[in-house]
Order: structure tokens, then sequence, then C-alpha cells
């Protein structure tokens, strides 16, 4: 696990590379610690490109896995950010047909090799793990970019003026001199709807987020450039492919056959020279992925869990019955409002762009005390979104069926005026819902933090995404298939991930997520709702697992997760820190936002008139990251 950043540019200026390659470094040091390396050329003094990367160690800790590296025919050079768990197994086919020396035992030097064998698409296509990669292309002066098939690992991309400049953290591409920090106000809608941005949109114009499972190819010759996007794998695809072909065994055979490819996965996760561990939550997803390490393991693994002083959120109990019950290494850590609260000072520095999952905030300290014992840490995300754990998908169709049975105009007459009476504040939410024409839109408003955002956001125009631009369900595939496909193609990706990405790599720790094996994906979309959600019941098939190892009675509990009373926080002592971030006269003055309708929705929700705290949340994680960039 890495950070990388670099850019491409035609335009000749007296800009020194060494040290612009420096800065990009510099910003993102925390990604990788162990150490920065740089290349850059200039060719036919018509073009300018250059790497950097920051190193984590992880695999190969001596010099042979040094970056920017370089092929062994001398054509390619690459940064490159993540794991290939399968990168022995690639060695084994190269050399089954060329001779080939090499210099360590990095999965690095493995990408190269294959790239210069097999090509592109081939390659990303036979890679089993996460990552973002940067590879020039001498011969071809060709620069590609690619992501990992889920967007497990960041790349950030898009031109200013006549500089491509791209990197894990937008951070990174902000130091070039040719940036330009234009707030992207399309993209801050998105961010009031979700608490986060979805790709391939970023806060700022210009710039993207390169959508998992595709990868770029820029060429510059003559003053003209030429980008291809590329996508080399698709959810999408594989949602259909597994609604038109069906797993056809029993449900005892699809829990076997699931069972295997979890334990394989988490047995290719394992590789690693240094010290490896797991997050604990006490949950069915963590303590699933710890059982089987701990199957796999000689030795007690190393977990670790964070619990908080106020019973109401602490889960920390049940991680030590589970580790207790598995004999790990457990390390927990008790957390009191204060510990958490400190935190927020920090969250500009540790999200590039606003980011506002509440969440973010345990995330950052159970990574940051992990970090103090192992350098990589594996997670249960990923198995929610898979296998129907969301409670949505349970109620979300129910209500819709009740709606559509309702007139549209009457659905959207009581939506404008139920804000008038005194009714239960999620009768409220469910009514406003209900006034849109179709199923996706619905569940894209009970998602919603803003249901309005541009009535918010000055001079803004909302983009579409996966949640409203479609219209039909998967063939074979009803509703809940749907909103599981499009929760782990936009809110897996850009909430959970980003959360845990940013949080671990600030403290310089990686992360794994076994669950999400491009392998254990394709199976589980095989794989009927029914079986997944079972009697109301999500993740049907990883409690079975789960419950080979532990006790059904240890497990079976309502889900805390990682709440924070975020709500009272802000009627205490966040009261003045927000107040000073959304005061009357900084929001005229900065003019990104409707200064009444967000000073309304504060000073109710200060009288306890209404707990608004979700809405303010993503409006002060904004203000504070803006306040950040001055």
């Amino acid at each position: 696990m890495c950070g990388l950043a670099g850019f491409l540019e035609s335009n000749l200026n007296d800009n020194n590379s060494a040290k612009v390659l420096h800065s990009m470094g510099e910003s993102i040091y925390r990604r990788g610690p162990d150490g920065t390396g740089i290349w850059f050329e200039n060719i036919e003094n018509k073009i300018n490109v250059g790497f950097v990367h920051t190193r984590l160690a992880i695999i190969d800790l001596s010099d042979a896995g040094q970056q920017p590296m370089h092929s062994h025919c001398g054509r390619y050079v690459i940064a490159f950010n993540g794991e290939i768990y399968n990168h022995l197994e690639l060695r084994y086919l190269l050399e089954s047909n060329n001779h080939i020396s090499w210099r360590g035992h990095s999965d690095t030097e493995t990408l190269l090799a294959c790239f210069g064998i097999w090509g592109i698409d081939k390659t990303l296509q036979a890679c089993v793990g996460m990552f973002a990669i940067a590879l020039w292309d001498k011969k071809e002066h060709r620069l590609t970019l690619a992501r990992d098939r889920v967007g497990e690992k960041p790349l950030y991309w898009g031109w200013q003026d006549d500089a491509l400049l791209f990197g894990s953290e937008l951070k990174a591409l902000k130091t070039h001199p040719a940036f330009s920090a234009e707030i992207n106000r399309d993209a801050l809608c998105l961010l009031l709807r979700h608490n986060y941005i979805p790709a391939p949109h970023t806060i700022y114009r210009g710039i993207q987020k390169l959508q998992p499972g595709h990868y770029l190819s820029v060429e510059l010759s003559n003053d003209e450039r030429k980008e291809t996007l590329h996508q080399y794998w698709s959810y999408e695809k594989v949602v259909q492919e597994g609604l038109v072909n069906p797993f056809m065994g029993s449900p005892i055979q699809a829990v076997e056959h699931l069972e295997s490819l979890i334990a394989q996965s988490i047995n290719g996760q394992l590789i690693s020279d240094v010290p490896l561990g797991a997050f604990l939550s006490g949950g069915i997803d963590s303590s699933l992925i710890v059982s089987i390490m701990q199957s796999l393991s000689s030795s007690p693994v190393k977990t670790f869990s964070i619990g908080f002083d106020d019973k109401k959120y602490d889960e920390a109990i049940f991680a030590v019955e589970v580790a207790r019950h598995l004999g790990t290494d457990h390390t927990e850590m008790y957390v009191n409002d204060k510990d958490i609260q400190d935190v927020i000072p920090l969250l500009p520095e540790v999200y590039c762009e606003p980011f506002a999952d509440s969440s973010q905030l345990p995330t950052f300290l159970v990574s940051k005390m992990a970090q103090q014992h192992v350098t990589v840490a594996l997670s249960g995300d990923a198995g929610d979104e898979l296998f129907g754990g969301y409670t949505p998908y349970s109620f979300t169709p129910k209500y819709w069926n009740y709606a559509r049975n309702i007139p549209l105009q009457i659905r959207k007459f009581a939506s404008r005026y139920i804000d008038k009476l005194p009714v239960n504040p999620k009768f409220k939410k469910l009514i406003e819902c209900m006034a849109v024409q179709n199923p996706q839109l619905f569940y894209r408003n009970i998602i919603s933090h803003w249901l309005n955002p541009e009535e918010l956001v000055k001079n803004s125009s909302e983009p579409s995404t996966a949640f409203s631009s479609s219209t039909t369900f998967p063939v074979n595939g009803g509703y809940v298939d749907w909103m599981m496909s499009v929760d782990a193609q936009v809110y897996m990706t850009d909430d959970i991930l980003v959360k845990v990405d940013r949080a671990a790599m600030y403290n310089s720790l990686e992360t794994r997520v076994p669950l999400l094996d491009h392998r254990i994906i394709e199976f589980a979309w095989q794989l009927p709702v029914s079986l997944k959600i079972n009697n109301g019941v999500g993740k049907w098939p990883l409690r079975e697992i789960l419950y080979k190892r532990v006790p059904k009675s240890m497990i079976e509990r309502p889900k805390k997760g990682f709440s924070i009373p975020l709500s009272s926080w802000l009627r205490g002592p966040l009261r003045d820190w927000a107040e000073e971030l959304i005061a009357y006269k900084r929001l005229a003055d900065e003019g990104y936002f409707n200064v009444a309708a967000v000073r309304s929705c504060w000073n109710l929700h200060i009288q306890g008139q209404a707990d608004y705290s979700r809405k303010l949340w993503s409006i002060l994680m904004f203000q504070s990251w803006l306040e950040n960039q001055k």
C-alpha cells in the first residue's frame, strides 16, 4: 500500500519537475512513510512526464521493491498502489513460456513483466487484488492509469490547462502549479444528498475519480491529445450474468462453495512481510473473517476493536467475547466523547475532499490504534451489499407497493404539506420520499439526507448517478437486486471504501477486504435474493458459515455499528465550532449555500424541535474542508 501521483504535460514551462514531484509526494507521505521515489523525463522537448511514489513497505522490504520501477526491457515505468494477491501465480504463468531474471519478489515487478508480455487488458483481468496504477510506455509515449475492479484504491485525474494531473488523493494534484481549485457546485449537491461524492465526480471542477474496473490511455503528440477510457470489468455485467445463470445447487452446497471462496480469498490476503491483523467488531462480517483467519493461522491472530464509554453505542464487549472464543490476540481501546471530538479538526486533512459519514470518526481511531501493532489489517466490509444486510432491502419494496397505489399528484400534495403537521420525523420523511414516479427514485430518496440539494446549493445542477438514472431492474432480477447492485457500485465504493482507506492510510495502515475478491462477487450474484435474505434476515449464507465457528447466541443481537451521538454533540460540545462554520455572514460571503435554509435547519436543531444532525454534518464537513483549503 502506498501513494502515487504525477503529471503528463505538453506545455513546457519553467516548472522544476523534481521540485513539483517532491511537493506532490510530500502531500501524501502518510500513505507511504517508508520512502519516496521520483522519476521524470523530457521527451523531444515536447512532453514532460513524471511519477512520484510514497512507499509503505508490505511485500519485499528490500530496495528491489522501490518505485517508480522500470521494467527489465526498459520500455515501461510504473508507480503502483495496492496489492496483487496472486502475483506469485502470475509469475509461474509467465515463467512457463518466458525466461525472466527476477530482481526481487515484489508484486510491482510481477506487474511490469505481465504488462510487457501480456499487455494491459489481459494483465488487469488476470490480477486478483486492489490497485491504482500509473504506467508509462516509453516506446509509444503513452500513459495508462488503471483502477481495481471495485475501487478499493483511489485514483484521481484531470486536465488543468495543458497538464494531465493524477494521484491517489486530491491534495497531491493541488500542489501542481497548473491546478485550479474551482469548486464543483454540482458535486456539492451530491455531497448533501449522499454524505459523499460518487464517482466520477469530485469537489473540484475538471477533476474526476477514475471509475472502478476501468483504465485510461493518454497520448500527447503535435499539440494534440488522445485519451481513451476502457472498461475491463463491469459490475453491472456481473450482476446480469449471475441472475441469468443462477447457481443450481442446494442451499447447503451454496454455503459450502461460498465458504471455500472466502477461505481462498483470506488465505491469499494473508501474504505479507510485515505484521498483519484484523478489525473485529463482534458482528457477522468481521467475526466471519477473523474466524477463518484464525483457522488458517498457527498463532493467535491480532484483532482490534474500539469501545465507547457510552454503553448505548458500545459493541466492544461483543468483540471481546468473539475474540476469546476464537483465541485471538485481542486489543481493545475505550474512548470517550472528547477522544472522538478531538479527531474532528483532523478530518479535512484525512479526507482530501468533503466526506460526511460520521462513522469516519471511530474508524479513524480504530485504525490509529491498530497501526501501533500491525501494518496490515483485514476488514469485514462488503457483506451487506453482497448478501442483503441493510434494513432498507426489507422495508423499501413494501412501502413502495403501498405508495404506488396512491395517485402521484396526491403523493406530491402530501409531501408539500406534511412539514406543517406535528408528525413523527420518520413518517414525515417517508411521505416526502413517496413524491416520485418510480421505485428507483423512491429508494434514492429513502437513502438521501437532503431530498432537494439544488435548492440549497446556489447555481447548481445535481448530476445523475446510478440511483437516479436507472428506470428498469436487471433481467431476471427485482427491486432488491437493483438496490443491492447500485449500493455496491456507489455507496460501497465511494463511502465505505473511501472511509476506511483514508482513515487507515492517514495512519499508514493498509486495509484489505477479503469479501471483495471478484470471484466472491461473481458467485454472490448467482445466488437468489431468497437465499441471501431469509425471512427478513439478511446475510443468511454468511451467518451459516459463521455459526460453524462461533455460537449463534454470541452473534444474534441488534447491530449498532459505528454510531456516535452527533445530535446531542451539535447542541452541546460542538455547538460553538458549528456556529462559527455556518455563521450567517460567513455563509453569505462564501456564496455556496442558501443561507436562510441552512440557518433555519440549524436553529430548529439546536432548539430541539428536530434532529437535523445528519443534514447539518454534510454542510459542516464541507465548511470545515473549505476552511482548510484557505
